[in-house]
């Protein structure tokens, strides 16, 4: 039993990584895992912080975000780059779209009583939007630089796949637990059960990857401008299961990039290069440096890119990781690293100081 996604040679051709997370498709997901208790181990802690922080008016929108089931379209089907542009999207949505995603939802589960008020009641619908907001603002927001570079590293990693194999062999290792490539027939293990044959009809797919679709994969057939498959970033791919988000959250300003910052994959200034290393060495801060800048580098990359030997790159690069500072993720032979939010933050403080 499994969804069978049927490609052509022009479907492989258009077939692409996207190039960030999607902040509609870590929301929903999010707010599933907030209402079950899965992957206590990467999720436990996530989990107790965020529902701890949230009062019982900000769960209000959980009524139509189950943890199973369809997540009604206006809340899942938006195109944002950052979650405030995704919230503030959500806020504008047309009444004439609102009603009609409602009723869709209608069609296949019952809505709770309040909902069938939304397009008629400007207060009800903005007490929803103001419950998605508290709730992103405590569980995606304070993370969203943290999920940026799990992404980029994934980029990296997927990149070498496509290098060194093609695009079938980046669809081979996507999520093998789930995902099944046996040419010219993508097989997805879907946790709906889903049986059923699809056609792309030269459009591709959009690959997208996700740090809180860690199980089941989620397959939207009716995206623009092609169909998506979400899959689970490299590093939750990788050996045991480790805690998520164990650092402290950045603030909004910083989650999302803010103009004070490096952000994901954003260089520190020189000044700020110099003051971290009075701290670490400067040769060891240029390579944190470097890997903030060039997010995803292999150890080979990073020696190139600072100048020093590929076993003196692996060695700073291996202190970095144990300090918290960078994550490197590992596909077989190759590497990739990534700056943490601490290791971002060390960088951005003016004396060198997180």
């Amino acid at each position: 039993m499994s969804l069978r996604i049927h490609f052509t040679v022009e479907d492989l051709a258009r077939t692409r990584i996207a190039d960030g997370p999607a902040p509609c498709i870590e929301l929903t997901t999010a707010a599933r895992h907030l209402q079950e208790r899965t992957h206590a181990v990467r999720l436990g802690a996530w989990r107790h912080r965020t529902l701890t922080a949230l009062r019982p008016d900000a769960r209000m929108v959980f009524g139509l975000m189950p943890s199973r089931g369809r997540i009604t379209d206006f809340l899942s089907g938006v195109n944002a780059a950052t979650p405030a542009e995704l919230l503030e999207q959500i806020r504008s949505t047309p009444r004439g779209r609102l009603r009609a995603s409602l009723e869709q939802t209608a069609r296949h589960q019952p809505l709770p009583s309040w909902a069938h008020r939304l397009p008629d009641d400007p207060l009800l619908l903005r007490r929803l939007c103001d419950s998605l907001e508290v709730m992103a603002g405590h569980a995606l927001v304070p993370h969203w630089q943290e999920v940026q570079a799990m992404a980029a590293a994934d980029a990296a990693v997927r990149s070498r796949q496509m290098l060194n194999g093609g695009v079938e062999t980046l669809l081979a290792r996507i999520n093998p637990r789930r995902v099944r490539w046996q040419a010219p027939v993508l097989e997805i293990l879907m946790a709906s059960g889903l049986d059923a044959d699809v056609r792309l009809a030269g459009q591709g797919m959009l690959l997208q990857p996700s740090v809180f679709a860690v199980e089941a994969p989620v397959v939207d057939l009716d995206a623009l401008p092609q169909p998506v498959l979400t899959y689970p970033v490299a590093r939750l791919q990788e050996g045991a299961a480790t805690p998520l988000f164990t650092g402290f959250p950045a603030s909004a300003g910083e989650g999302e990039g803010g103009s004070g910052g490096v952000g994901a994959g954003r260089a520190a200034s020189v000044p700020a290069v110099d003051a971290v290393g009075s701290m670490l060495g400067h040769t060891r801060a240029a390579v944190l440096h470097t890997i903030a800048h060039h997010p995803g580098c292999s150890t080979q990359q990073l020696a190139v890119l600072v100048g020093i030997a590929k076993a003196s790159a692996s060695e700073h690069a291996t202190t970095l990781r144990n300090a918290g500072l960078i994550d490197t993720h590992r596909d077989r032979r190759t590497t990739a690293h990534v700056a943490t939010p601490t290791g971002i933050a060390v960088l951005n403080a003016p004396s060198g100081r997180p």
